[in-house]
């Protein structure tokens, strides 16, 4: 049960990395109409606060799923060692 359990939470950690990279992409594309905006703008102080409202909101929507990856990696790790490192149960 407990190797089912890690491999299939393995797996659904090593597709929730590509999502990650896809994430990244993402962002990035997303930043781009961002600055055009500004550059469009003339630079005014409005402009500047909107793309930077704009822009933190898309680096907190990037940062937060590697943030959350990395604790559920953690986790993952500490019960699959937790789990291996119990004697086997010998049944009498």
């Amino acid at each position: 049960m407990s190797a089912t359990l890690s491999t299939l939470l393995a797996a659904f950690l090593k597709v929730g990395w590509i999502a990650l990279i896809f994430n990244e992409v993402r962002g990035v594309i997303l930043a781009v109409p961002v600055l055009y905006g500004m550059y469009q703008a003339g630079g005014s102080w409005m402009a500047i606060w909107i793309g930077f409202c704009s822009l933190v909101g898309i680096a907190l929507s990037v940062i937060v799923p590697l943030v959350a990856a990395k604790k559920i990696q953690k986790f993952a790790d500490e019960k699959v060692f937790k789990l291996k490192s119990k004697p086997a149960l010998v049944n009498a």
